[in-house]
């Protein structure tokens, strides 16, 4: 009988907890600077780019290009051996930020740098969504 490997799991934290609760929501939020108005990601208690502490959580449209990505042909463990291959792929959002994700609703073959690319969202468990991206 072969043995269950389960995924990792992300684990939200102070930090992080707005992004996966938008996330299972089926919305993706980015923390927002109300001094000089720019978007980043990871989360970060201060501004990156004028170090206030004013930041809220702010809905993003979703839109973005892909930025880089690499296809994993070789699963790094076995809880992801059924995946293979996959995409592994840097979005840059429209608003400004990029993120890592994952490329689904297309074959790795058809990733192209600078296609345009929306959210989606896929349920891992009862309480965890991930953002990943497909093409517009």
């Amino acid at each position: 009988m072969s043995e269950v490997i389960e995924r990792p799991m992300p684990v939200p934290d102070a930090a992080t907890g707005p992004y996966w609760a938008a996330a299972h929501e089926g919305h993706l939020v980015m923390p927002r600077c109300n001094d000089c108005g720019k978007y980043h990601f990871y989360p970060h208690p201060l501004c990156p780019y004028c170090s206030s502490a004013k930041l809220e959580w702010t809905p993003v449209s979703g839109r973005g290009t892909l930025y880089s990505f690499t296809v994993v042909h070789r699963a790094p463990s076995p809880a992801f051996a059924a995946e293979v291959p996959y995409v592994v792929a840097v979005v840059e959002l429209e608003e400004g930020p990029r993120l890592m994700s994952n490329l689904t609703g297309c074959a790795p073959a058809q990733a192209k740098i600078g296609m345009p690319l929306k959210a989606a969202f896929r349920k891992l468990s009862e309480s965890v969504t991930l953002p990943v991206f497909e093409p517009q």
